[in-house]
């Protein structure tokens, strides 16, 4: 008898029905049960990893602390749950065809014919299984990215029925999330696009336990019965998933409707404490009640898909409520600030952030920003790409050197304030290669980061090629424009800060990856803090 016990989520009707959430929400039901849980994401791309897409295709590129470049979904796991995600949890099609390509190609298949069955399946199965043979969880659930009927995401769902047949039903079960539309002109909601994704998984061989339903409208009992009849499940499994105003409803909105205990019962699983989710509630208190209001920029190049910057909008939700203060974000893109071209809606901003990104386009925009916040005395707040356009803004505006750009964007610029990392001149493979994951800083005494940590040495997670060139710091750096956080093993300069301002700092790392609901990122509140205490003075 397995010892871990297996979930699988499966999506069907349309994509984008968010799978991630259900599955992050049903984690924290059984998370706060004192069960020991972990989710994982399978990709039905033949792209190694995401972080040679751009975002405008998937998202936003998560990173966690080992480096992985991963799916967005990973983040939703983190800031639910508050436990680390690794390069196990997530995988791709690429990596699974890599990974026997490369066992093919050392002997390890005896000169049999390498076939999707058994070979990618088998290494499906395997990656599917890791995390739960580590010992280090109770319950391992895995999204099936894609919807059941595409022909990329066949081999998972045979992975799925073969693991399901091997670890026993009283191990393993399936949700299935599906779309339960409304046509306006009838006035109903219709049943038969689940009807007919329940019916391609079991043509797949396998059937659902549970079903979700998303919907606009609330279920009715026949409408529940009629689908519990129709999809072969009991009624207490059709589970309703009605849109909400924050996905950190869903988690409460999954318990008053018992998908924790269908689940719980079909694994033959007893709670190991009652539930508490009283902190998780309070969080929720806190962000619907808040006391005070704050407009802040996100200057950025990919503004019109929001899952561009989802870890970054997450972040300022977490610091929003710690401060109970409602934030709006103002999407501003960065092209649109180039020469000074709709420069004054920033005016009527409370606070400024400028977002990471790669390539020239929008950049002179993005300093623009960074100028007027600086000049303005507006809280700023600069991540990566932000941090090394205030560099560049700071050396033009403020010290006079003239042609101060980074070679990202002018290779053969003047005065490279900005320059491609030692370690990356090298380098002539994109995927994989930037400088990943947990990287150690050494903080300044006094500074405002190091107020904001409460400590003096952190690690934070990285994603970048070009670095802060060394070769400027005694021209660009003083009294008040200054480095306050660098690697205490490269001298890789990773926060800046602006004396003359209420809160001026940008950082070469990426603090939205690694807040949560439980741990709001202290330099998002700080700069939260911030804005309301500039605000207050100004009224």
């Amino acid at each position: 008898m397995s010892k871990t016990k297996y979930i699988f989520v499966t999506g069907g009707v349309t994509s984008s029905l968010g799978k991630g959430i259900i599955a992050a929400s049903l984690a924290k039901l059984l998370q706060a049960q004192d069960f020991k849980v972990t989710i994982q994401k399978f990709d039905p791309y033949i792209n190694v990893d995401p972080g040679t897409l751009n975002p405008y295709e998937h998202g936003e590129c998560f990173v966690t602390d080992d480096g992985a470049e991963t799916d967005l979904d990973l983040g939703h796991y983190e800031r639910f749950l508050n436990v680390k995600t690794s390069q196990a949890n997530n995988v791709t099609t690429g990596r699974i065809y890599q990974s026997v390509i490369e066992k093919e190609r050392r002997g390890e298949f005896l000169g049999k014919t390498v076939q999707v069955i058994p070979h990618i399946t088998n290494e499906i199965k395997e990656r599917m299984q890791l995390l739960g043979e580590s010992g280090d969880y109770d319950i391992v659930i895995t999204e099936i990215g894609g919807t059941v009927g595409d022909i990329e995401s066949l081999p998972y769902i045979e992975s799925v029925r073969q693991l399901i047949w091997d670890l026993g039903r009283e191990n393993a079960l399936v949700i299935h999330l599906t779309l339960i539309p409304y046509l306006a002109a009838a006035g109903e909601l219709k049943t038969k696009p689940t009807q007919h994704s329940v019916k391609t998984l079991m043509e797949s061989g396998i059937s659902a336990d549970i079903i979700v339903c998303r919907t606009e409208h609330e279920l009715t009992t026949d409408l529940r019965e009629k689908l519990a009849l129709f999809c072969n499940v009991k009624k207490e499994a059709i589970i309703q998933s009605i849109d909400v105003d924050t996905i950190y409803d869903v988690p409460l909105k999954m318990r008053d409707e018992g998908l924790d205990q269908v689940v719980l019962t079909k694994l033959q699983l007893t709670p190991k404490q009652p539930l508490d989710l009283s902190s998780w509630k309070e969080f929720l208190k806190k962000l619907k009640n808040p006391k005070n209001k704050l407009k802040i920029g996100l200057v950025g190049k990919y503004v019109e898909l929001q899952d561009s910057y989802k870890s970054i909008l997450e972040s300022l939700t977490h610091a929003g409520a710690i401060n109970e203060t409602e934030i709006e974000i103002l999407s501003i893109h960065s092209v649109d600030l180039e020469d000074g071209n709709q420069i004054d809606q920033l005016k009527t901003l409370e606070g400024l952030i400028v977002a990471p990104g790669f390539g020239e386009r929008g950049i002179e925009g993005k300093i623009e920003a960074i100028a007027y916040a600086r000049a303005n005395k507006m809280p700023f707040f600069g991540i990566c790409l932000g941090m090394q356009m205030a560099v560049i803004e700071y050396a033009r505006n403020q010290k006079g050197i003239k042609g101060a750009n980074s070679t990202e964007m002018e290779p053969h610029c003047k005065a490279p304030v900005i320059d491609l990392m030692e370690s990356q001149k090298n380098i002539k493979n994109k995927g994989g290669t930037m400088r990943l994951g947990l990287w150690d800083c050494q903080l300044t005494a006094n500074s405002k980061a190091a107020a904001a940590y409460q400590k003096e040495r952190i690690a934070e997670r990285h994603r970048h090629r070009y670095e802060f060139n060394d070769d400027f710091a005694k021209q660009i750096f003083d009294a008040n424009f200054m480095a306050t956080g660098t690697n205490p093993e490269t001298g890789l300069v990773e926060i800046i800060e602006y004396k003359e301002h209420p809160w001026f700092m940008g950082v070469q790392f990426h603090p939205e990856y690694k807040s949560t609901v439980s741990n709001p990122h202290p330099l998002f509140s700080e700069f939260i803090k911030a804005c309301l205490e500039e605000k207050a003075k100004k009224n």
